[in-house]
């Protein structure tokens, strides 16, 4: 089994959906036959049961119309006058005498003859094997007549029904008539009555609603009695006895029957009703043989259907893994998808989302590829001016040192302060090693800046710092002051003819820092707030401007570093920054930090 489960587990997806197109047709038709067959089965019992019905309902008519004729001839055997006659006929004398009484006898039976619908002949053999009979003359051979009386000594005077008759009268009621009328009840043999029955007509008028073509069959044992002509032979009416349901599909010489039997208690008759099973059958089989044609093409629609829905998916997925593949091995640039340009639009299901998707990949592949090169270019030509630009920052700070020299030679000592500012502002502004350092030597760069601008400014400037002192060693991002203090320089001071109060505030808030940078200036509005913040303002500076600042703390400390501008028209403007406290020692908060 797990052979099996391992096989089908390996096979392709087309060859899958073949086998579960097929599997599942296959099941239909199992279900198809199993529900013709129930059906079928249930028609067969109702053709049984209305067979059956037909059957029983004929059987009890017929044997009612066999008795009344048994009690009609035990009403001629006990008719008083016939009595009379028949002793009177034993004990005559002279031929006139017998002449006259069998004239009586006849008429007698013609009496009881005439009014009778199925009684083809009266016959009455007497003692002296005198024949007289009551309504159609045709006789009976001597042969025939001495074996009938021989049936009524037989029975002593029952009725006994004999299947012997010619086509006219197939069927015979024998019974022997005694004596037991009058003062002597002697039961002396008087002769023997035959009655000559149209079983034909009993039939026809008993049958009902028989089916087109069907046929009712009476037999006593093998021997047909009921048509006198029966298509029907021994040996196949031998074969249908032996069946053990009551019903069934017998194959006669005509062909195919439906037979239903019943049997009669009565006489001990068999009573078969054949259908032809062909015809009752027919619509059926016509229907049988559509559904199964109808069935066939179905199956095979499906497997063409299913096979071009399979292909559908599958081919565009082989596509899809052979280019995988090439990518697999590195070959990218013989792709078409792999081109840039615009991507092409697929089917929006499965497959063609994965080959779209895909397209796109490659696409991206491409770009970065192209886009690592062209970085590999800026890196190389920026090392290269890297090396040729080492020796300049040598030189300017050579020169600076010359002029720091000269400028305390000549006693300009704030010529020597600007200078010496100017040197520590570039040392820290292009040593980008570091970019991480402690607040105090950020304060130090902004003392730097602050003593360069205050020599342009004078007494317009007026900056001052409050500091707490267990913040002092708390390391924040390089540059992160000194942008906001230009920028305060350039908003605030430079409008104004007037001084400006810049003022620096650090204090500690639980496990963060707060840095204030406030300045008197004109101030802003809240429009011109909002697009400053959204970028839309071009900063007439040429430092970092405050939306770059606050992108580096976001990139830093994520949610956790914030900066806010508070700012009103006439009122000045106050940018708060606050970060957590990352102290000198503890690395690693920093090392998390710089993630």
């Amino acid at each position: 089994m797990s052979k099996f489960k391992n096989a089908f587990t390996t096979l392709p997806i087309h060859h899958k959906t073949m086998l579960l197109i097929g599997f599942l047709m296959l099941i239909s038709f199992a279900f198809y036959v199993s529900v013709m067959q129930y059906v079928l089965n249930i028609y067969d019992r109702q053709i049984y049961e209305k067979s059956s019905q037909v059957l029983n309902m004929s059987s009890v008519g017929i044997e009612n119309k066999l008795r009344e004729l048994s009690n009609l001839s035990f009403k001629v055997m006990s008719d008083e006058p016939l009595q009379q006659y028949l002793l009177q006929l034993e004990k005559a004398e002279t031929g006139y005498e017998r002449n006259s009484l069998r004239k009586k006898i006849t008429n007698r039976l013609v009496a009881y003859a005439g009014s009778e619908k199925y009684v083809y002949s009266m016959i009455f053999i007497d003692n002296d094997n005198n024949v007289m009979a009551a309504g159609n003359r045709e006789g009976i051979s001597e042969t025939k007549q001495q074996e009938l009386i021989s049936l009524g000594e037989q029975y002593a005077g029952s009725n006994v029904w004999l299947a012997s008759g010619d086509q006219q009268a197939r069927l015979l009621s024998v019974r022997q008539v005694k004596s037991f009328t009058g003062g002597s009840f002697t039961l002396e043999k008087l002769g023997t009555l035959i009655i000559r029955v149209r079983l034909d007509r009993i039939v026809q008028d008993q049958m009902q609603e028989p089916a087109e073509d069907s046929q009712l069959l009476i037999v006593d044992g093998t021997e047909v009695i009921y048509p006198t002509e029966s298509t029907v032979s021994k040996s196949e009416i031998a074969e249908e006895m032996k069946r053990t349901q009551p019903y069934g599909i017998a194959t006669l010489e005509q062909g195919k029957y439906f037979v239903a039997r019943a049997h009669s208690s009565y006489t001990s008759w068999n009573y078969l009703y054949t259908t032809p099973f062909d015809q009752m059958f027919k619509q059926i089989q016509f229907v049988k043989q559509l559904v199964m044609v109808i069935f066939i093409m179905i199956f095979l629609v499906a497997l063409v259907i299913g096979a071009k829905f399979s292909r559908s998916i599958t081919h565009p997925i082989a596509q899809l893994i052979k280019k995988m593949r090439n990518i697999e091995k590195g070959d990218l640039d013989k792709l078409e998808e792999a081109a840039l340009g615009n991507i092409p639009v697929s089917p929006q299901n499965e497959v063609g989302l994965l080959h779209r998707t895909f397209k796109m990949m490659l696409q991206r592949i491409r770009e970065l590829i192209d886009e690592n090169y062209a970085k590999q270019l800026v890196i190389r030509e920026t090392e290269l001016k890297a090396l040729q630009a080492q020796i300049n920052p040598h030189f300017l700070y050579n020169t600076l040192e010359s002029i720091n020299w000269l400028a305390k030679v000549q006693k300009q000592h704030q010529i020597s302060e600007m200078v010496e500012a100017l040197g520590f502002l570039l040392r820290s502004s292009v040593n980008m090693s570091e970019k991480w350092i402690t607040l105090e030597r950020e304060l130090d760069i902004v003392r730097s800046y602050v003593t360069i601008q205050r020599t342009r400014f004078e007494e317009r400037l007026d900056f001052d710092m409050h500091i707490a002192p267990e913040v002092g060693t708390a390391r924040i991002p390089k540059l992160t002051l000194q942008p906001l203090v230009e920028n305060a320089i350039h908003y605030a001071l430079e409008p104004s003819i007037e001084p400006c109060q810049i003022r620096i505030r650090a204090r500690a808030e639980g496990e963060y820092i707060r840095i204030e940078v406030e300045d008197n200036g004109p101030g802003m509005t809240s429009e011109f707030m909002e697009r400053l913040q959204e970028g839309q303002i071009q900063t007439r500076g040429q430092g970092i401007g405050l939306t770059n600042i606050q992108e580096r703390l976001r990139l830093t400390f994520g949610d956790e570093g914030t900066m806010s501008i508070n700012s009103k028209p006439g009122s000045g403007t106050v940018v708060s920054i606050s970060i957590p406290w990352i102290r000198e020692d503890d690395d690693d908060v920093q090392s998390d930090a710089r993630r």
